[in-house]
């Protein structure tokens, strides 16, 4: 097999599908993962067909280990190799410190930090296996400064480039590359629900004086994952139009 096979956990949606589109276009063969939007991630999949690329749609909850792994094992049942893991699954909620409760907190820790936990454990014994990989992490540029409101997020996405850089150091023996991608504001769905006074206050702080696009985070994600990026590992990689 000459193509790559491609895990975009969250594929469906938002950055996710952009990231799935771009590899799709690429010739490689695309792993839509989605957690309960079915017809989101089919729809991905039929882009991607129609733009003359392999995908297929695989439901998982990379929050639990257990279906993390069944995911991974499907994946290299059915092609026999993963070359490269994109970690995009993820959530929001937000709020003041003092409002936050242990539910939602653990929510978002499990989500966004604990799925690429699972996903990049499951992933690893097959790359080990095979002597070369390719994982990216997207975190979030809140978790480099913080984000006021949403400190579960930024916690979680700031343990995710520690993650990053830690294992990095551990797979480089194996042929290994793992980086993390940390977006700014990007104009997705989650970005519709905030406020538009908020909206217009990230704006205002925004160099560039716009928002990004999930095609523009995707063509990062797809240069860390091409030849040119070989000797990049342990980075993190923000996407902000100069937002500090």
């Amino acid at each position: 097999m000459t193509k790559r096979v491609v895990l975009v956990t969250g594929g469906g949606r938002g950055i996710g599908e952009a990231v799935s589109v771009a590899f799709g276009k690429n010739s490689d063969i695309v792993v839509v993962n989605y957690l309960s939007n079915e017809k989101r991630a089919r729809e991905v999949v039929a882009k991607i067909k129609e733009a003359d690329g392999e995908a297929i749609a695989l439901k998982a909850d990379v929050s639990r280990h257990d279906e993390a792994f069944r995911m991974v094992d499907e994946i290299v049942e059915k092609y026999g190799r993963l070359d490269v893991l994109v970690n995009n699954a993820g959530m929001a909620k937000g709020g003041l410190l003092m409002l936050l409760n242990e539910k939602d907190w653990d929510s978002v820790i499990n989500a966004n930090l604990k799925g690429v936990f699972n996903c990049c454990k499951a992933a690893v014994r097959q790359m080990i296996a095979q002597k070369k990989g390719i994982i990216i992490n997207v975190s979030s540029l809140s978790g480099i400064t913080g984000l006021a409101g949403q400190s579960d997020y930024s916690a979680a996405k700031g343990g995710v480039i520690a993650f990053t850089k830690a294992i990095a150091k551990e797979l480089a023996q194996f042929g290994i590359l793992v980086n993390a991608v940390a977006p700014g504001v990007i104009d997705t769905e989650m970005l519709s629900d905030v406020p538009e006074a908020i909206r217009k206050k990230f704006m205002e702080m925004i160099p560039l004086k716009r928002f990004g696009k999930p095609e523009e985070v995707a063509g990062i994600v797809k240069f860390l994952a091409s030849p040119e990026a070989s000797y990049i590992t342990g980075e993190a990689i923000v996407v902000s139009g100069g937002l500090p």
